[in-house]
């Protein structure tokens, strides 16, 4: 085979088969053809790219879609390129009105567009999937809030029930005798008896008569009406700024009217520290224990509630037993320390633990926030309930030991029948809210309160014996602490759980004038009859028959006759 030589050269070949196919391409005019087509390539492609820029800048939805561009939201879009030559062009071309006005209009839709965003944010913070009915935090609220219960309300409930049975506080005589002579100078001890002998010439010894006057600002259940009267304000606070503020507030209040007592030795001081100090202080703990427990459950808020409600039940049964033996063996002043230090140590936990879910939305203050609620008609009847059965609910509390004393019970027996009523009904207020979760709390609140009454009327009225009563008090204490614990479930059920605070201090403050005036007509019925119970159990069994009418009613309202889970 020959060799190929390129041209030019001694060896170069003109008949060589490759010179041939190789002469177009090594040709002058193949070279400036080339030339050519490059740069024409070039100017196609600057072209091209121009052309590009300029079908974004007219349509860039269009030249998305032209080059595959991944499309973006177009009002995003639109609005980042105008912004775009806008701020180019400003230097430029001078802005007219009529763009201003249109820019002003993007930024005032911007803004309600974000506002409506928070409103949405805020409403979603109420839909039930947002409650976490459950978790370490929730749980640990329950807990803080089983404290405040514990030295609120069980504190109130402490009636100090003594082995002698005498009068409502049931403190024994001995214990009544040093507590009067030790505190209360002579004088005034002279002239109070005087005053009430003037009005009653048959009342008993001068203790007698002084307990009755003194047991007034004494932990009885008769200031419950103290601590409901307040439940509108602190409501009120509770919903505007959440539990904090009360509750540090409020134990400090509470811890130091007992120190006080224990410190007083004259009548005006116990008003002042017993009276008026420590219960304000228990009104501003009793609230937020109860309403934040609501905001962390939906579910399961009955079983919740249920569970801080013991606390009282709980503090009803140890503290009359505590301080009973403490005043025997140390005296009034220490046994009011020891309680106060007690108190201080659970309130530490309390005001470590509960807090509410719903951040704090702070409003003035009007009169119709507490008013406006009434115009709902399930609310109403359920208040309205509530009043009735608060009415009778008390004088089984109140009396109980003496009716079982005047029907030949031993007063030693007779001393540990509310502890019995208050021991029953821990259980009272935890099984029945697990059961109004599953079953609806307005159904499981509406079986509860008629059974209350039942018992009252069926039970208790014709009861002569020991073991009547003492099964009596076991029922009671169960049926009536399912109304402690289902009738907030109930409230939050039907309100705006924003306004928990305030709609449920409205209904306390209601049903206070119910707990008030209920056991004072009771005993007047009791006087009328010649020192009868009967028509005292009478009175109590029906209120609280017609309370449950009223609850049942409220269930209708709420939603109709159908028979499912409310």
């Amino acid at each position: 085979m020959s060799q190929l030589y390129p041209p030019g050269t001694d060896q170069y070949n003109d008949s060589h088969p490759l010179t041939n196919s190789l002469a177009p391409i090594t040709s002058p005019s193949f070279k400036r053809d080339l030339t050519d087509t490059s740069s024409g390539s070039r100017n196609t492609m600057d072209n091209s790219a121009r052309n590009s820029v300029g079908d974004e800048e007219k349509d860039p939805i269009q030249f998305e879609k032209q080059y595959d561009i991944p499309t973006r939201p177009r009002s995003l879009l639109q609005r980042s390129l105008s912004r775009t030559r806008s701020q180019t062009e400003a230097n430029i071309f001078p802005v007219t009105a009529d763009q201003t006005d249109e820019y002003e209009q993007e930024l005032e839709q911007e803004a309600r567009e974000k506002e409506l965003e928070r409103q949405e944010t805020k409403i979603s913070m109420m839909d039930p999937r947002s409650f976490p009915d459950g978790g370490l935090e929730a749980w640990l609220v329950i807990v803080g809030g089983w404290c405040c219960l514990f030295c609120s309300f069980g504190w109130i409930n402490c009636e100090w029930e003594s082995k002698s049975g005498h009068g409502n506080c049931g403190t024994n005589f001995d214990n009544r005798h040093w507590y009067i002579s030790r505190v209360l100078p002579d004088s005034y001890v002279e002239q109070l008896f005087v005053q009430y002998h003037r009005m009653d010439p048959f009342l008993g010894n001068i203790h007698d008569v002084l307990w009755s006057r003194f047991s007034r600002i004494c932990p009885i259940p008769e200031k419950k009406n103290a601590n409901f009267q307040k439940g509108p304000i602190v409501g009120k606070i509770f919903d505007n700024y959440g539990p904090r503020y009360l509750l540090l507030t409020g134990s400090f209040l509470h811890v130091f009217g007992l120190m006080m007592t224990s410190l007083s030795t004259k009548y005006y001081q116990f008003i002042l520290a017993q009276g008026i100090c420590s219960p304000l202080g228990a009104s501003m703990i009793f609230y937020p224990g109860m309403s934040s427990a609501m905001t962390w459950f939906f579910h399961r808020r009955a079983l919740a509630l249920g569970i801080v409600a013991s606390g009282s039940s709980m503090g009803g049964v140890v503290m009359p037993i505590m301080v009973n033996h403490l005043i025997t063996e140390l005296g009034f002043a220490w046994s009011m320390r020891i309680s106060g230090f007690l108190f201080l140590f659970l309130l530490i936990i309390a005001n470590l633990t509960v807090k509410s879910r719903i951040p704090p939305h702070p409003k003035t203050i009007k009169i119709m926030d507490f008013i406006r609620p009434l115009s709902e008609l399930p609310f109403l009847l359920l208040v309205i309930g509530s009043f009735f059965f608060f009415f009778g609910m008390f004088l089984p509390f109140n009396y109980i030991i003496l009716d079982a004393i005047a029907h030949g019970m031993s007063a030693n027996l007779a001393g540990y029948l509310v502890s019995i009523l208050n021991a029953v009904s821990i259980f009272g207020r935890t099984i029945p809210g697990y059961l109004g979760d599953r079953f609806g709390r307005f159904n499981v609140a509406i079986i509860c309160n008629a059974f209350a009454g039942i018992l009252v009327l069926a039970l208790w009225l014709p009861a002569t014996g020991n073991a009547p009563v003492i099964v009596f008090a076991a029922l009671f204490g169960f049926a009536s602490g399912a109304f402690v614990s289902l009738t907030p479930a109930c409230i939050a059920q039907i309100s705006d759980i924003r306004e928990i605070g305030t709609r449920n201090g409205s209904l306390f403050a209601i049903v206070s004038v119910a707990a008030l005036v209920g056991s004072p007509i009771g005993g007047a019925i009791q006087s009328s009859q010649n020192g009868s119970f009967k028509g005292l159990q009478i009175f109590s069994g029906v209120m609280m028959m017609a309370g449950s009418v009223f609850f049942c009613l409220s269930r209708i309202a709420t939603a109709g006759f159908a028979l499912k889970k409310i």
